[in-house]
């Protein structure tokens, strides 16, 4: 990939991602969709649409989201859960990461970590180039694998199952679609 076209990804990451982790959204229509589930988050005006997969972790959780207006910017972003509230804002770390959906390519990109003040999680926000190729591949696939670099230490892995990622993408791609117009 060329160095600027990672730029253009990274700086429409950044408009599109400010979901306020710390703010307390109202979750509305969650329907479960086998191991995941869709649903419409919103905070007055405010309206973010979710495929989220809650199961493989307790501590974790992997999400798709789009954001009313700008449907046709999803992001990916995952959740751990820490052991207490946050003191600050901050991003933590960018750091290399491989996302791999079953056996298709590995796609090589960076994952930004970042806590928000007042939250016990941190969270992470993947920049990635080709989220229509993702996106159709977690659809099909099975099972979507992370490998974080540590530097020295070894990389951290973590694997999603992907059973009714499908149903939840597509549901929450017509919510958001619906809401826009």
């Amino acid at each position: 990939m060329k160095p600027y076209s990672t730029a253009l990804a990274s700086a429409a990451l950044l408009l599109i991602a400010p979901l306020t982790p710390a703010a307390s959204f109202n979750m509305e229509d969650v329907q479960t969709h086998g191991q995941w589930q869709s649903m419409t988050l919103a905070l007055g005006n405010e309206h973010h649409f979710r495929a989220v997969e809650t199961q493989s972790y307790s501590d974790a959780t992997l999400s798709l989201n789009a954001t009313q207006h700008v449907c046709d910017l999803p992001w990916l972003e995952m959740r751990v859960t820490l052991e207490q509230q946050q003191g600050e804002s901050k991003t933590v770390n960018l750091v290399p990461t491989r996302l791999r959906i079953d056996e298709q390519p590995v796609m090589d990109t960076m994952a930004e970590f970042i806590t928000e003040r007042g939250d016990d999680g941190f969270y992470v926000h993947f920049y990635l180039a080709d989220m229509p190729t993702l996106i159709h591949q977690m659809a099909q696939g099975e099972q979507l694998f992370l490998g974080f670099d540590q530097g020295e230490q070894p990389p951290w892995y973590m694997t999603f199952q992907l059973e009714g990622a499908n149903r939840a993408i597509e549901r929450m791609q017509n919510l958001c679609e619906t809401a826009s117009s």
